[in-house]
């Protein structure tokens, strides 16, 4: 049977999905995961994928593209193309399955299921119910198995990535700790003095350190490393960090893709967690975390894409010294 999933959001979004593909993979002759530009490299990271069809929805995104029936067309065709008997579609807490669900029954997917708050009418053939405050990694591997795609025996259902390149070309060799200063929303980020304050304070007690970001940070990174950490701002691909990642002894990382990729390749992770989306949901998932950041701010729950509080306290009253005593427990616990 030729499955699709269905993921339409980011990095971290798609990554988060990575078990309940497994579970779909585990049962099914063939998937494809339909999934946008921001999600794309991340899917094709996980294991059981065997086709990638990228499209970006009107619905998803910070800068969604407009509604275009041509575009839609397009996509209808591809999925008929695909001849899928059955799809999984995954969405946060907050977001409907339903326009996607419209879409699939265009294109003939014969059966549907998703988690669905709202009434789908015929747009299902499966409506899940997840449960209240369900991590969104555990709530995609519900939804799959209510739709008849259980993990098999001996999956653990954490996060996994295909196994990823020998990075010591780009780190060097001997220990390290990595600092990921960027975020894909600034409520999310650390400010960048603080992200300084930290590498200093690490290299002082001995630490190397590695600066990651994206091609778009490399000013953050070049700013935040200050002379003292490899910065690889701008220097890695998905595939490349999560090599870097993976030997990494701990990761210190805001709410956004790396933070679940650390996760995936089984790093502990130091968890600057703004509260604008909650932490049982969306915390990293699987490894020994430590969360920083005041759960309780009034930005809580606001899903805000800029901290709606002057001086943005729930992150920024984290000291650099908060980061090397977690980073230190953690390493503690991981060879004690």
């Amino acid at each position: 049977m030729r499955a699709l999933v269905v993921r339409l959001d980011s990095f971290g979004d798609v990554l988060l999905a990575g078990p309940a593909v497994r579970a779909v993979a585990a049962h099914s002759s063939h998937v494809t995961v339909l999934c946008g530009r921001r999600g794309a490299e991340a899917a094709r990271l996980l294991p059981g994928v065997d086709d990638v069809l990228v499209w970006d929805a009107p619905w998803e995104g910070f800068a969604p593209p407009p509604v275009s029936a041509a575009d839609i067309d397009g996509l209808l065709g591809r999925l008929r193309a695909g001849a899928f008997g059955t799809a999984l579609i995954l969405t946060s807490f907050h977001q409907s399955p339903l326009p996607a669900a419209l879409l699939l029954r265009l294109a003939g997917v014969g059966r549907i299921g998703a988690d669905s708050v709202d009434h789908p009418g015929r747009l299902l053939d499966v409506r899940h119910r997840r449960l209240e405050g369900r991590h969104e990694a555990r709530a995609a591997l519900d939804t799959a198995a209510a739709l008849g795609f259980p993990l098999p025996a001996g999956d653990d259902g954490r996060l996994r990535v295909l196994p990823p390149p020998d990075t010591a070309g780009l780190t060097g060799h001997g220990p390290y700790v990595v600092l990921h200063p960027g975020a894909s929303a600034p409520a999310r980020a650390w400010s960048p003095h603080r992200c300084e304050e930290a590498v200093t304070l690490l290299a002082d007690a001995g630490h190397r350190v590695v600066v990651t970001g994206g091609p778009d940070e490399t000013d953050l990174t070049r700013r935040v490393g200050a002379g003292i950490a490899v910065d690889l701002g701008g220097r890695t691909t998905p595939r490349t960090l999560a090599g870097v990642l993976r030997m990494a002894d701990v990761v210190v990382s805001a709410n956004t893709g790396p933070a679940h990729l650390a996760a995936a390749v089984g790093t502990p992770v130091v968890s600057l967690f703004s509260p604008v989306v909650p932490a049982g949901r969306w915390a990293p998932f699987g490894v020994p975390t430590i969360l920083l950041g005041d759960q309780s701010a009034p930005c809580a729950d606001t899903r805000a894409l800029t901290c709606p509080v002057p001086g943005h306290p729930c992150l920024d009253e984290v000291t650099g010294q908060d980061v090397v005593r977690a980073v230190h427990k953690l390493m503690q616990e991981r060879h004690s």
